[in-house]
């Protein structure tokens, strides 16, 4: 299968699930790293060619349909000729960097990144719900291995694990820490999730 193949078979798949919208501040911030990162006219022709309900203009306490993300990551995967998980990878850890400006108060009392990981379910998702009551946030299923080392097991029908992905590495790199990320399937099937590994090698 080549690249332009698969980018279309992906983009059918994604917007042929029933998968609930998405809130606004998600669409707001990755078209603002796109223009952050590749410049506005890049950002201009994704949503002229991505042809969107909403016409590309999103408010952050909007709701949006699932799909046009993924219409927009798809035609930034082809415009940039980078793949799309790379790009929803550092989409993730760019949004890390931003929460941290703007909700700093999700950020204190934690001076580690596996701590802060580790309350992601009990504490952070509880309080974004607080801010966006009709948010559908994926779970957190989270275990100790070691003082240094933290399983996360993700799950969400959105199955933006990459995005997951960057999001744990903006946060290593918010605490100053280094560290591996691996990760895995948790099951023989997709209900059962995403298995990440987070091992922090040195801070």
């Amino acid at each position: 299968m080549n690249k332009q193949t698969s980018v279309q078979a992906l983009k059918i798949f994604f917007t042929n699930q029933k998968i609930p919208p998405m809130k606004g501040i998600i669409f707001t911030e990755f078209g603002e790293m796109v223009e952050a990162t590749f410049g506005f006219d890049t950002w201009d022709a994704i949503v002229e060619k991505a042809d969107l309900p909403s016409g590309g203009s999103y408010t952050a306490v909007g709701t949006y349909d699932h799909g046009e993300i993924v219409s927009l990551v798809v035609n930034l995967s082809e415009e940039t000729n980078t793949p799309v998980p790379d790009l929803l990878q550092a989409f993730g850890t760019y949004l890390f960097h931003r929460f941290g400006k703007l909700y700093p108060s999700f950020l204190e009392g934690e001076d580690r990144a596996l701590g802060f990981l580790s309350r992601v379910e009990d504490h952070i998702h509880v309080e974004v719900r607080k801010l966006y009551p009709q948010a559908e946030l994926p779970r957190f299923d989270t275990r100790w291995i070691s003082d240094n080392e933290l399983e996360m097991i993700y799950h969400s029908n959105k199955h933006l694990e990459d995005v997951a992905e960057g999001l744990i590495r903006g946060c290593l790199e918010h605490f100053g820490e280094e560290g591996e990320v691996t990760r895995e399937d948790a099951g023989d099937s997709a209900e059962e999730g995403v298995r990440f590994l987070v091992k922090v090698t040195s801070a």
